[in-house]
């Protein structure tokens, strides 16, 4: 079972080509990243993935497990287990972190049942000290007053708690210092499985100096255009992209 993306092709609403035929598999279990320079589609790829109404599919494919992804839902891509943790983590004003993962969970259960509280915080708090985060931040608003590494445990959090099938990272690493990198990526790696994959977004090695990836692709102007091991972020670190001009890309 897998999250298999063929030939996916989108633009902006104003016609600008920006996925030009990007084909990747990520099979459960594993952990694939995706690097390259600035406006290869690296983001792109993960807010179509999610559904994010910027931009339109013009062409190809995505499922999840043989199911048609692009025809779901935002709701229904996150119930079919689609878990997005943007660049970027929006605020939410008015809404305490404990309430809104409280909410986000209870609406995927069947009508009628109700969360238990007890062991809702039980979870909460562990998860929460995992991720180094003071307990304090349960009744503070979503995002709200955060620092950058802050929002970004609290995305982590999130993550860990609707226990997605894949999670997609889109350059969770950025803006963060080194002691926050190691935390995000202590969340990340206590949630490896076998039931469960990952697709890390990054320009940088460092994330992957603590978040061991199975595969290594690069992305050059709207396709995938190599792929290998982790040595090859090593590669990507010591010659930078413009190595690439000198290989013929993937088909």
């Amino acid at each position: 079972m897998s999250l298999h993306i063929q030939d996916l092709r989108a633009t902006l609403e104003d016609g600008t080509e920006i996925l030009k035929g990007v084909t990747l598999e990520i099979p459960k279990g594993e952990v694939h990243a995706i690097m390259g320079p600035n406006g290869s589609g690296k983001s792109t790829l993960s807010k179509v993935i999610a559904g994010h109404e910027s931009y339109v599919v013009t062409g190809g494919s995505v499922t999840l497990d043989g199911e048609d992804v692009l025809e779901m839902s935002i709701d229904e891509r996150s119930r079919a287990g689609v878990f997005m943790a943007f660049q970027y983590p929006s605020e939410v004003p008015g809404v305490s972190n404990a309430n809104f993962i409280r909410a986000a969970l209870q609406a995927r259960l069947p009508k009628g049942e109700e969360i238990d509280a007890v062991a809702f915080y039980k979870s909460l708090y562990k998860k929460m000290d995992l991720l180094d985060m003071d307990r304090k931040f349960t009744a503070r608003a979503v995002n709200e007053g955060f620092s950058g590494g802050e929002k970004k445990r609290n995305e982590i959090l999130q993550m860990m708690m609707l226990d997605p099938v894949y999670g997609i990272l889109d350059e969770t690493d950025s803006g963060l210092d080194i002691d926050a990198l190691k935390v995000v990526a202590k969340g990340v790696n206590a949630m490896r499985s076998p039931e469960r994959g990952f697709l890390l977004i990054t320009h940088y090695q460092r994330l992957l100096n603590y978040i061991e990836p199975d595969h290594v692709h690069v992305m050059s102007e709207g396709r995938i255009v190599k792929s290998g091991g982790a040595g090859l972020a090593l590669e990507l670190e010591e010659k930078g992209y413009e190595f690439l001009k000198e290989e013929p890309a993937l088909a």
